[in-house]
């Protein structure tokens, strides 16, 4: 018996998945809502469809009407004719006439046509009467007077609403109407919690019991010193006591700060789905509105529920949207909303005791352009940096979003964490998401690490463009510039060492190099020169093989002017200049309409910048002159393959700079026999 339950449950699942597999017109069928306890929900249109409909039969039937006449014309056509079926007297004020069916056709010119006219049922015509007594005396004497025969006459005294409905039919329409208008305006115009005429109602969304937040600290990796930080206002919320008894208060906020997508938003979150409290969660732009003053109401009314659930969390996602300092906004209208929305809010973060359990958590990556009251102790009392994640930190990111991954045997976390520097933990996921889709499409069982590296190639250098026309002379063009870059900064001992070279086309770039970053916390003068002189390796390899230049240089140029200007007018470091820096911490200079600087300093800067950079690219040339022969060898090999790695470089040059050889260096001679092969 067991074993036939077990055979009819897998028969049904069997068949229950065969369902599934139907078209997509099948699994996206459109469901009606439904109630927790899985019946429909009611829905309204039913009831406007139902009103249409009756509003439909109305009018096809209340407009039927009948022909006015008099006693005269019945007399001499309708009576004499004998087309009279019945007469009917309504309240002994009014007649119908109802004509006999085979006489309906000799009247159809004088009933007319169109919905408003007469059917064959009747009644036909109508007209009024002073007396009952006299209508009889009249139709008596017709009827001897003509010979016809006689009909009957019906009487019916009840009231005849038709007149009063057709009245306040169309009163009740136009009432139903305004409500409906007014509700819908009042319910959902302004989003949830809003409309017009509760638009300063807070749009924050709430978090609490019946509506968990699932995220915890366990969701997010690196970010050690962060979290540690963080950690502290969940025991805040969950032991209060435990401070304040000795005398200490709760902070009221914290400010998150990073670049974005480094994880500010989930670690927020994290902090309410931990201390198990309820979590409000809105961003800074839901403050404002296009009406004056709700703002500063909707903040008004975030703190006083706030105050309700207490102890909560309220979480401000990009605060500088209405953070932004007072009196320097490129605005320059008299009465800035935004202010107002600003001065209330920091009413508000004043306004409630230290140990009532409302903590402020507020994420923005622009914390240089905020008001400096907000940024006070008092209001937000810690700063928690949140950076991007360094190497260790991206392997415990990598483990985080490669576990709902089916991965091969041969993807090493170690090293996609040393092949993506500079990646936030939002970059990271895209990666994750963007193999597996790659995997998908080749058709493999599992994410290879092949797959890892196009995904890598495919978020930082764009799609790969196969079928992008390259003639024979630019490709070779491409690849001397390309194993310019390479061999330059191969060579110089503070330059970023390469990881990938390449001259397959991605997104705007006809090739491109790829290189590790070291872990810096600075950078030295040397350095940066360095850097310079291999982004410049490409141009000076073209003079230095073709005796010409090509305009495939522009992004190389354009990062080293950048570059050069921010070692002058940033760092101070340039001897002319001196140990200035024309940098401004506070955003503002991108709304004023002077320079910080004289234009004779502006000259000398210019000049500056040149020499700068004249000398990296002397440096650049002078590099490829002595390796003149491993430069050939790497460009010719770069055509051939198209793509080559770090032990390319390595077989060619040796070790780098300040590094052990741990292989043979090819020498002079070595290099000559690898030409000629």
């Amino acid at each position: 018996m067991t074993d036939t339950k077990t055979q009819e449950k897998k028969q049904k699942e069997k068949s229950g998945a065969q369902k599934g597999k139907g078209n997509f017109s099948d699994n996206f069928k459109p469901r009606s809502p439904q109630n927790k306890d899985g019946k429909p929900k009611f829905n309204m249109l039913y009831i406007y469809l139902a009103i249409m409909i009756i509003l439909g039969v109305n009018f096809f039937t209340s407009g039927k009407t009948t022909v006015d006449t008099n006693w005269l014309e019945v007399k001499k056509t309708i009576i004499r004719n004998g087309d009279v079926e019945k007469i009917l007297v309504l309240n002994g004020k009014q007649v119908n006439i109802y004509l006999k069916k085979e006489s309906y056709p000799k009247y159809k010119e004088k009933l007319g046509s169109g919905f408003s006219s007469p059917d064959i049922n009747g009644p036909h015509f109508s007209f009024k009467i002073q007396s009952v007594e006299v209508f009889e005396s009249n139709v008596k004497e017709a009827l001897e007077e003509y010979g016809v025969e006689e009909f009957t006459i019906l009487y019916d005294d009840t009231t005849d609403w038709s007149g009063v409905l057709s009245f306040l039919f169309p009163v009740a329409l136009l009432i139903f109407f305004w409500w409906f208008i007014f509700r819908r305006m009042s319910k959902g115009a302004a989003g949830p919690g809003g409309g017009i005429f509760n638009v300063g109602k807070s749009q924050a969304k709430l978090f609490d019991k019946d509506q968990k937040v699932t995220t915890s600290f366990k969701d997010v990796a690196g970010l050690a010193e962060a979290k540690q930080e963080i950690e502290e206002i969940v025991s805040f919320l969950k032991n209060p006591d435990r401070y304040t008894k000795l005398g200490g208060k709760i902070p009221k906020g914290a400010l998150l700060v990073g670049p974005p997508g480094t994880g500010k938003t989930l670690l927020a979150r994290a902090v309410a789905g931990e201390a198990h409290v309820p979590f409000f969660s809105m961003s800074g732009s839901d403050f404002v509105e296009m009406f004056v003053g709700v703002g500063a109401s909707r903040v008004r009314d975030l703190f006083k529920q706030a105050k309700e659930k207490s102890p909560c969390i309220v979480f401000i996602d990009e605060i500088d949207a209405i953070g932004r300092a007072r009196g320097k906004n490129p605005n320059m209208g008299s009465n800035d909303e935004r202010e107002n929305t600003l001065n209330q809010l920091l009413t508000e973060m004043d306004g409630f005791d230290t140990n009532s359990g409302v903590i402020i958590l507020a994420a923005t990556n622009r914390a240089d352009i905020l008001d400096r009251a907000l940024m006070r102790a008092g209001r937000f009392d810690r700063q928690i940096h949140v950076e991007l994640p360094d190497l260790n930190e991206r392997k415990e990111i990598f483990d985080v979003h490669l576990k709902p991954l089916t991965i091969s045997k041969n993807v090493d976390v170690d090293f996609l964490s040393k092949q993506t520097p500079g990646f936030s933990g939002a970059d990271i996921a895209n990666v994750c998401n963007e193999s597996a889709l790659i995997a998908a499409r080749r058709e493999h069982s599992a994410v290879e690490k092949q797959d890892f590296l196009d995904a890598v190639d495919r978020i930082i250098g764009g799609l790969e463009k196969k079928n992008k026309i390259i003639s024979a002379q630019e490709k070779k063009t491409i690849a001397y510039h390309e194993a310019g870059h390479a061999t330059v900064s191969w060579l110089l001992k503070h330059a970023h060492p390469l990881v990938k070279v390449t001259i397959v086309p991605r997104g705007k770039a006809l090739g491109a190099a790829w290189y590790l970053p070291e872990e810096r916390s600075i950078t030295t003068k040397e350095q940066m020169m360095d850097e310079m002189s291999a982004t410049l390796g490409g141009r000076a390899a073209e003079e230095v093989t073709f005796g010409s230049i090509s305009s495939g240089a522009q992004n190389d140029l354009e990062r080293v002017t950048k570059q050069a200007y921010a070692m002058v007018c940033y760092f101070g470091m340039s001897e002319k200049v001196g140990n200035l820096s024309f940098y401004d911490s506070s955003g503002q200079s991108d709304y004023s309409f002077t320079k910080p600087y004289s234009e004779k300093t502006a000259e000398l800067i210019d000049d500056e910048i040149k020499s700068l950079i004249e000398q990296a690219y002397i440096q650049a040339k002078k590099v490829l002159g002595e390796n003149k022969e491993g430069h050939k060898i790497l460009a010719e090999r770069l055509l051939e393959k198209e793509v080559l790695f770090t032990e390319d470089l390595e077989q060619i040059f040796g070790k780098r700079p300040g590094h052990e050889s741990d292989s043979k260096h090819l020498g002079p001679e070595e290099l000559k026999e690898m030409k000629e092969q």
